[in-house]
């Protein structure tokens, strides 16, 4: 699909598959708009067709170019921070940023600083575009890796429903006790909170559902640890780190979890982002490099298959 930007106007032209569809059956049954910002759209005469005010039930042919102000100016909601940041990808509708361990995705409090939001922030503010940092999702403080942020309204609504609809492939590389048998295994536990710590989750009958795809990489006999790599189905909080407890094989350096402090920090790094894009529909793969120092992942991945 032809996209293009021009100023504050985000402009595409009616493909194929949309033809003699309204507008307002192109937003909220294809883009699936939120009620909320379609209401805005309308309210503050935010899209136009053809350069013209728009007619929302008026079908729509081949090729008619539809605008959208989505690029207006906005509080970037958080401090900008001058951080060193690794962008993975980047466009005029999100961003892919390879977070440090360390550090965490966005303020837990407001006026925190140091984060990877706070970066993002400074990084945009530098290049002169005003806009609110919106995360899709996030990762822990001591894990390492690919996070994706929308650069604007709509790009935020859409991504965040691929999220959902676990159409955002993330997978991760991990670091752990024990020698895992078999292979290959899916580990199907719901995940909730555990009562006797504030922050730790659990494997609970009435927690919500949870599936971790595992399979081993390398195993290390002498250390007595298996490198493998991890894909979620879900997305629960701390997912991974339950889960690989809860079979007995917890992450090395995790020590919330049964890991022990043979690392700084615990072994797990969101090493692939992999999704459609929100708008041309085209893939969008990115690898995130390992980025510890000193390095606690290389030595092991080096060692593959050697």
């Amino acid at each position: 699909m032809w996209i293009n930007k021009s100023g504050k106007w985000f402009q595409f032209r009616v493909p194929q598959q949309w033809d003699n569809l309204t507008a307002e059956a192109i937003f909220k049954e294809n883009w699936k708009v939120p009620k909320k910002l379609l209401h805005q759209w309308r309210m503050e005469k935010l899209v136009k067709i053809d350069d013209q005010t728009i007619n929302w039930s008026k079908p729509l042919s081949l090729g008619t170019e539809i605008s959208i102000a989505l690029f207006t100016e906005e509080d970037y909601g958080v401090i900008p921070q001058q951080l060193a940041i690794d962008v993975l990808f980047e466009d005029d509708h999100l961003i892919v940023v390879n977070k440090p361990a360390g550090m965490d995705t966005h303020p837990n409090s407001e006026g925190q600083l140091n984060t990877l939001a706070n970066g993002v922030a400074f990084y945009l503010q530098q290049k002169g575009e005003k806009r609110r940092v919106r995360h899709i999702h996030r990762l822990d403080k001591d894990t390492s890796g690919a996070v994706l942020f929308a650069k604007h309204a709509l790009s935020h609504a859409i991504l965040d429903r691929l999220l959902n609809e676990r159409r955002i492939k993330r997978t991760y590389y991990a670091l752990v006790h024990g020698i895992i048998h078999p292979s290959s295994l899916k580990i199907n536990e719901p995940i909730g909170r555990d009562r006797h710590h504030a922050t730790r989750r659990r494997v609970s009958k009435s927690g919500q559902s949870a599936q971790t795809r595992v399979l081993v990489i390398q195993k290390f006999m002498k250390e007595k640890m298996s490198l493998i790599q991890c894909s979620l189905d879900t997305g629960r909080t701390h997912q991974i780190r339950v889960h690989l407890s809860h079979i007995g094989h917890p992450l090395v350096g995790d020590l919330l979890y049964g890991g022990k402090p043979l690392f700084p920090r615990q072994a797990l790094h969101a090493r692939e982002l992999t999704f459609l894009h929100p708008f041309t529909e085209e893939k969008v793969k990115c690898i995130a490099p390992f980025n510890d120092q000193p390095a606690i992942f290389e030595t092991y991945i080096n060692r593959v298959n050697k």
